[in-house]
């Protein structure tokens, strides 16, 4: 039996980069003393969630990869513990500022990174102020506790990148993620609705889905965000085998059969009657009537 103990890790961050990495690195150690191979880490951990506002003295924050201090850090976090990190950073490659995730091995050897694909762009979530859109397309990491299918925070809500992880052979799929409150509606609670799509990820790819998501309240000179938490992981049917509340710091675990799961993906069916003959459209730009008018 091929199988892989996996957790997320969700804290509140403040602007003190040296406390957030040892609160990480803290809950990290913890997941490997409880057996974990893969350990998730939320979106953008190394300080607040700046995206609150649109304010271009945020763009120092961005640095290159290479040479990258926290990258190194997490790399000899990996080698001592022996698990598998995915690292949300802000990358500066020349001009260009990207929203990337770094995979790194249980040895601490950097496998790739991923560049986030869709960049959102709301109240609270100025992300296109920041963000250039991905250029790296998908990608699936061979690492040592199994192939690893990798997105980030808003990814999470498009169905063809899990679909095309899991064809690409990913056997597990990663969100790192920063979401909660939204503040142009201050009553929504987008918290189930969350879960649910990436729930239903598993579900049709019967893939395992693991999501990890920062708590605490974070306020711009705009707006501000109260980050809800609930980091999970859900198995291959969708159904959630671990979860974290709202608002408290720590890790969880769920053990997963990867044999048993393949065997599953296999016999189950969907990928054997796909029809990409009827796919078309998916290809084509999406039509007015679904866009949102932003002049409204």
């Amino acid at each position: 039996m091929r199988s892989m103990i996996a957790a997320a890790v969700q804290i509140a961050c403040t602007d003190d980069i040296e406390a957030n990495l040892e609160k990480l690195e803290t809950h990290v150690r913890e997941a490997a003393r409880r057996g974990a191979q893969l350990v998730v880490l939320q979106e953008l951990f190394e300080g607040v969630y700046f995206c609150v506002d649109e304010d271009k003295i945020h763009n120092a924050r961005a640095r290159p990869l290479q040479g990258h201090p926290t990258i190194a850090r997490m790399a000899a976090l990996a080698r001592e513990t022996g698990v598998v990190l995915p690292v949300s950073v802000f990358e500066r490659d020349g001009a260009r500022l990207f929203n990337t995730l770094v995979m790194i091995d249980a040895d601490g050897k950097v496998l790739g990174y991923y560049r986030k694909s869709h960049i959102p762009d709301s109240p609270g979530y100025s992300e296109k102020f920041y963000f250039a859109d991905g250029d790296t397309g998908f990608r699936v990491f061979e690492t040592a506790a199994g192939k690893v299918g990798a997105g980030v925070c808003w990814d999470q809500w498009f169905p063809e990148a899990a679909r095309a992880m899991v064809l690409m052979g990913a056997e597990v799929l990663v969100y790192p993620t920063a979401i909660g409150s939204e503040p142009s509606y201050p009553g929504w609670d987008s918290r189930d609705h969350w879960q649910r799509v990436m729930q239903g990820h598993a579900g049709a790819n019967l893939t395992p889905v693991i999501a990890a998501n920062r708590i605490g309240v974070e306020t711009g000179k705009t707006s501000a965000v109260t980050f809800y938490g609930s980091s999970f992981i859900a198995d291959h049917t969708g159904a959630k085998l671990a979860e974290a509340d709202r608002v408290t710091e720590g890790v969880i675990t769920a053990a997963l059969d990867l044999d048993a799961i393949a065997e599953a993906r296999r016999s189950w069916g969907v990928f054997r009657d796909r029809r990409t003959d009827l796919y078309g459209p998916l290809l084509q730009p999406t039509p007015g009537r679904l866009l949102a008018d932003k002049a409204a």
